[in-house]
């Protein structure tokens, strides 16, 4: 059961870095709490996750490469579809559980396919900003969303804004390390737990950046 989980949220970690990177404050998650977390939060994982296309309307080479990374990840053969495929639209809703913390992302893959491309000088292009959308809640918006199956497949629930920046510079911490611990509860799909860590890691992949030293498991 320990191997089977993904490395969450190091993974995730890593990418909100490359968030971090492309523009965002990079000390925003230290000095963070409630609101000011969520915002940014939000911010890095739109920029992490969506790195690897961030320049896909620049250019052809650029197009080609994001285009490639879009359709390794996010693109399904599905018979039963319109034009015989479908996209990946996994839908998170991040939260915490101590009462006021008011910290709430709503993290969405491909939420309105028609707006995923635009046409280009050089052909039909990936709208990097089409692919990933994140968007910051009040705690009444995210008790609906919640409650409501259609709105979201997994729910990650940390224990509280504390323990979400507790983990920031953590190394090595997987799913099962946090469910131990009671830090993290999770509610509804698991599997899509696993398509976030391999997004994750797909972007790590595609930018070979340098992988950290593994900790033995007992």
């Amino acid at each position: 059961m320990h191997a089977a989980f993904p490395r969450f949220p190091e993974e995730i970690h890593r990418v909100m870095r490359l968030g971090a990177d492309a523009g965002a404050m990079p000390k925003l998650l230290e000095a963070a709490g409630g609101t000011l977390l969520a915002n940014g939060m939000a911010i890095l994982l739109k920029l992490g996750f969506g790195y690897v296309m961030r320049d896909s309307l620049l250019g052809e080479v650029q197009s080609s490469k994001a285009m490639a990374f879009f359709k390794e990840n996010f693109v399904f053969t599905d018979p039963n579809a319109a034009g015989g495929q479908r996209y990946y639209q996994g839908k998170f809703l991040i939260r915490t559980r101590r009462p006021g913390d008011d910290m709430n992302v709503w993290l969405k893959f491909c939420p309105e396919p028609e707006r995923l491309f635009k046409n280009t000088p050089f052909g039909r292009a990936l709208d990097p900003l089409a692919v990933i959308a994140t968007e910051v809640l009040s705690e009444a918006e995210a008790e609906l969303i919640e409650k409501d199956p259609g709105q979201v497949d997994l729910v990650i629930r940390f224990k509280d804004v504390d323990a979400i920046v507790g983990l920031i510079g953590r190394p090595n911490v997987d799913i099962v390390g946090l469910l131990l611990e009671n830090v993290v509860q999770l509610t509804g799909n698991v599997g899509h737990l696993f398509k976030l860590g391999a997004l994750a890691k797909n972007v790590e992949l595609a930018l070979d950046l340098p992988q950290p030293p593994r900790t033995s498991q007992p």
